[in-house]
């Protein structure tokens, strides 16, 4: 019995993989490890991803857990260190580098939560804007201008203060403040491609409104929205960071990182590993999302495409 295949003759039988859905795959593999720094970063954001899984079962002690007879010990390698806390304990005898792993749950926990709040409001909202135009444009985009009126550590420490302090407040202040970002980017997306011949022909052959512009257009918008979402992701661990350090954010006793900095400000020139781990690890973890974001829009814009 023979396979059955389309007129122009590709395959259509049981084939479990697309072979075009392979091929997208592997020129979107192509151009993306080109870069090399991309690489790196999704392997140690990957690295993270495990981290934040397993840190029960990889971090040597618990977050919390106070050692009096520990305080401010430093690293292994200097001396006075201990091998029993590898990178030193804080004030309270607490193992650094246990935090430094739990708190990697917080900052990606964070990034996810932001992200995703973000850019579905923001393609709600963009979608509409860029598709209806009229009136509902026009409110819509002076509310996201007001929005990026204010500078976004500000106004998301202005709605934390209303809100107030606590890790999630913070969130849901960040997802707010970065939201204007993704509005404008999809509203620009959609209004180039719903001129298109395929979007005229899906509206000729009857299709409704919500068809048009989440089925028919919005996937076509996609790849800017991918770029975006990444540099977000580490804007968002940057900015909850910055609220921890204030105070607005996670609160003591939680291992985020911020919150590690802002504990930590008194030690500065006693104890430096209490300050520089938790804020190297918030450069390398913000560093390495940056270079895959990079990567991404190597891999996603056919304008940096090389032939």
């Amino acid at each position: 019995m023979s396979t059955p295949s389309s007129p122009s003759g590709e395959f259509t039988g049981s084939d479990p993989v697309d072979p075009s859905r392979r091929a997208r795959f592997l020129e979107f593999w192509f151009y993306f490890s080109e870069n090399r720094g991309a690489v790196i970063g999704l392997w140690f954001f990957l690295f993270l991803v495990v981290l934040a899984i397993f840190a029960p079962l990889i971090a040597p002690h618990a977050s919390n857990a106070q050692y009096r007879d520990a305080v401010l010990v430093p690293p292994f390698w200097q001396e006075g260190g201990n091998t029993a806390y590898l990178l030193g304990t804080d004030a309270v005898g607490r193992d650094i580098l246990s935090r430094l792993i739990y708190g990697t749950r917080f900052s990606l926990f964070i990034g996810v939560i932001v992200t995703t709040i973000s850019l579905i409001g923001g393609i709600f909202l963009g979608v509409i804007a860029g598709y209806f135009r009229g009136w509902i444009d026009t409110v819509i985009m002076r509310l996201m201008d007001i929005i990026l009126a204010f500078p976004s550590l500000l106004l998301a420490l202005v709605l934390v203060a209303v809100l107030g302090p606590g890790l999630t407040n913070a969130m849901i202040a960040i997802a707010l403040v970065f939201q204007p970002h993704f509005v404008r980017l999809t509203r620009a997306a959609v209004m180039s491609e719903k001129t298109r011949d395929y979007v005229v022909a899906a509206k000729v052959a009857g299709a409704g409104n919500l068809r048009l512009m989440f089925k028919t257009i919005l996937p076509n918008c996609m790849a800017p929205l991918i770029v975006q979402a990444t540099l977000s992701f580490s804007n968002a661990i940057l900015d909850a960071a910055a609220l921890g350090f204030l105070g607005m954010g996670a609160q003591p006793p939680t291992p985020e990182w911020g919150t590690m900095l802002a504990e930590a400000r008194e030690f500065i020139l006693r104890a430096w590993w209490v300050v520089t781990l938790p804020g190297l690890a918030i450069l390398v973890t913000v560093l390495a999302i940056n270079l895959m974001g990079d990567g991404l829009r190597d891999a996603l814009d056919p304008k940096l495409k090389r032939s």
